[in-house]
């Protein structure tokens, strides 16, 4: 490769003394050549290390990468040098990131998962069955700090909360930083191979620069998880059986405190599985499942009349979730696993006895089943819950599917609900992107039969300078999803959205977005519900900064009944006008103190509204952080003042990239007990091994109903252990 790549820079030198016009195209071809996306993989004599320089002197290596931020196809303003080997157990990259300003590397973060974009980094994408659509990301920063994601439907889907097991390790030089991955073939999930080829990519980010390299794919339209513009690593021979077997138990003790309920002890006991049933497809088992380790939710208030989408964090619904998404859009999708296991209105934890899922690829097909059930648990009667998804890849990006979900419960009034959907998704020379889908279902209340299907057509045009959008959908009034999520029904939404991105030779712009969009929202019958006029400047700075502000947002709305706001608030039925602006600014990401603010005023239903929020983050050094958020709403209806205060502050504390602790405390001025607190230590002893001890005060997940109901607020103290055995 070393010699190819010299004939290419004589041939170049060549070029120069021709013709303009005949020098530029045959130099892209050169290029072109240069970026053949092929790797051939070269065997390890023995596992190499990040001190042995020596030890990888036989890899493959490249050092071709290109900018996609900030100059589109430029050489990397750094040289970055990657190095491959693999032997019969393990793939192993070695990046050397060189730096002419060493000392401005920004390494900050130790937590594993953490947001790793807040320092410099490097990615390794893998695409194991080399299908150009699915994969994993391996991200690590110049301390060695671990992030990985799965990747599904070239990034539609990014899952930041599978954890694969893998070795890392990484140190800052004089000339930059040095960074090396070694990745289990188990935790790909490979089968024995005499030949192996597995889809690769690599990606630099500079954070001081805001400068992203990659080695293929650096395209702005593409990015490292357009999966079919990367590369191959081929000829990797004689490797052993990687088929994945995670066996992960866990135990659980503390107490838990919930008001009029007393105190009680806390002590449980169940497990994960997880293992590889054939190359790409893989099962997942948990019996007994406790969610405490998970993230909670911050602290709300909802200003709308509609139910607001919430994030998923448990682990196990979130573990190749991309299979199971029915709908880009967040307003209306037939699968949404908060619906398993917490309480729609309190947010209570509802047990979940046993959940099993498939997913994977077989062949051209993606599939994916999904059961769970869980116990009776307060006002939430059992019940179990059955989803089947498949889609059937159609050339390089596009397919269709279908996905049939049953829910059984004990409850005399709500026995049963159904739901069968089919969608498709089309892209067209990279750009263009038609999308659909038509949806029924079927409810055991007799007055929720008929007129309960939804569908929809959205339209999107993607292009550097150009995005433009058409979609249209239409949700009939006994649309009743209950295992997934509609921000209200009998509704017909038409969406127009047109945005120019150009980008100013010169000075600190990076790059201007001048968008602007139209919503109109009539009910089923032709009514007026909603509509919306708004035109929106940003402004995104090579440093990182941004400004994002609406010069006018015109904004109709008709309620049909009174809406409660909060606590004794009431809008009264009726149709509104409102006019509103939008300032907001985000500083430097480079720096260790961030901050941004937003700030929203106008009209709102029969008064006004002031919505202002700030937030701040500053890490002294690599093992301290601290962030706070801010939002102060000020209401002015029927000329009386109300203000409604919510706010956040976390910290963190790393002793290294195995034992970190956090505190998270969040405050409001609506709720009769306003304060809620999570404190939670975390220590990896091993790979995917785990000691928790978390004590939290309030609720952990927040409320899928409209409005802002009163949520469970408990104290509980979790010391959870858990151990994988790993094949």
């Amino acid at each position: 490769m070393q010699q190819s790549h010299q004939d290419i820079q004589r041939v170049r030198k060549h070029l120069l003394r021709c013709r303009p016009l005949l020098a530029i195209t045959l130099l892209c071809s050169c290029h072109l050549l240069a970026q053949s996306g092929t790797l051939r993989a070269n065997r390890a004599s023995q596992p190499p290390s990040l001190g042995a320089e020596e030890s990888w002197a036989g890899a493959t290596t490249i050092s071709d990468f290109r900018q996609r931020e900030p100059y589109e196809g430029l050489p990397a303003t750094e040289k970055t040098e990657v190095s491959v080997l693999y032997d019969r157990r393990f793939l192993y990259i070695r990046a050397h990131c060189f730096d002419s300003q060493a000392n401005r590397i920004v390494a900050t973060e130790l937590r594993r998962d953490a947001d790793l974009s807040v320092d410099d980094n490097f990615t390794v994408l893998l695409s194991p069955n080399n299908d150009g659509r699915n994969g994993y990301e391996f991200a690590i920063n110049p301390l060695g700090t671990q992030r990985d994601s799965l990747i599904a439907e070239e990034g539609k889907t990014n899952d930041s909360n599978w954890d694969g097991v893998w070795l890392s390790s990484a140190q800052i030089t004089r000339d930059g930083w040095i960074a090396t991955i070694s990745i289990p073939f188990s935790t790909l999930n490979f089968r024995a191979s005499a030949n192996q080829a597995v889809g690769i990519n690599f990606r630099r980010f500079i954070r001081r620069k805001n400068e992203e390299d990659l080695w293929l794919s650096y395209l702005r339209i593409y990015g490292l998880e357009r999966i079919s513009q990367g590369g191959q690593l081929t000829d990797m021979r004689e490797i052993g059986s990687g088929r994945l077997l995670v066996i992960k138990p866990y135990g659980l003790t503390g107490f838990r405190s919930v008001s009029g309920a007393g105190t009680h002890a806390l002590h449980s006991a169940g497990g994960d599985l997880k293992y590889g049933i054939r190359s790409g497809l893989v099962a997942n088992l948990t019996v007994n499942t406790d969610f405490a380790d998970a993230d909670v939710d911050p602290q709300q208030i909802n200003l709308t009349p509609f139910r607001i989408f919430i994030p998923e964090k448990r682990p196990f619904f979130l573990e190749n979730s991309g299979t199971f998404q029915f709908s880009d859009r967040e307003d209306t999708t037939l699968f949404f696993s908060r619906q398993i296991g917490i309480d729609p209105v309190s947010g209570q934890q509802v047990p979940l006895d046993v959940g099993a899922k498939l997913t994977g690829s077989l062949g051209r097909f993606d599939v994916g089943l999904l059961e769970a059930r869980t116990r009776e648990s307060g006002p939430n009667p059992w019940a179990n819950y059955l989803v089947g998804r498949v889609k059937r890849k159609l050339f390089s990006e596009s397919y269709v599917g279908a996905i049939v979900i049953n829910k059984q419960s004990g409850s005399a009034t709500d026995a049963y609900n159904r739901a069968v959907g089919l969608d498709a998704n089309f892209v067209f020379f990279q750009k263009l992107a038609l999308s659909g889908f038509a949806a029924k279902t079927a409810s055991a209340s007799p007055s929720l039969r008929g007129k309960d299907w939804a569908a929809a057509f959205d339209a999107a045009y993607n292009s550097n300078l150009i995005q433009a959008e058409a979609f249209r959908a239409i949700t009939q009034p006994n649309f009743n999803p209950e295992v997934g999520f509609v921000d209200r029904t009998d509704v017909v939404t038409n969406f127009l959205d047109f945005t120019l991105s150009p980008r100013p030779r010169s000075g600190p712009v990076r790059e201007y977005n001048f968008e602007g969009f139209f919503r109109y929202q009539p009910d089923t019958h032709g009514v007026l519900q909603t509509q919306e006029w708004q035109t929106t400047f940003r402004a995104n700075f090579h440093n990182g900064a941004y400004t994002d502000d609406d010069f006018f947002d015109n904004f109709i709305q008709r309620l049909n009944s009174p809406f409660n706001v909060f606590k004794n608030v009431f809008i009264p039925a009726g149709l509104y006008h409102f006019d509103r602006h939008q300032l907001t600014y985000g500083s430097d990401l480079s720096k260790r103190f961030v901050y941004g603010f937003f700030e929203r005023f106008g009209n709102y239903y029969n008064g006004h509204l002031n919505e202002f929020r700030v937030r701040g983050s500053y890490h002294p050094n690599p093992k301290l952080a601290f962030s706070a958020v801010h939002t102060w709403d000020r209401f002015d209806l029927n000329r009386t003042i109300y203000n409604v205060q919510v706010g956040s502050f976390s910290g963190s504390y790393s002793f290294n990239r195995f034992l970190t602790s956090s505190a998270l405390f969040q405050v409001n001025s609506v709720e009769d007990h306003p304060w809620s607190a999570n404190l939670r230590v975390r220590y990896t002893y091993r790979p995917d091994s785990d000691l928790f001890v978390i004590y939290n005060v309030g609720s952990q997940f927040n409320s899928l109903a409209a409005g802002n109901p009163v949520l469970t607020r408990e104290r509980r103290l979790s010391i959870k252990l858990t151990y994988s055995f790993i094949r």
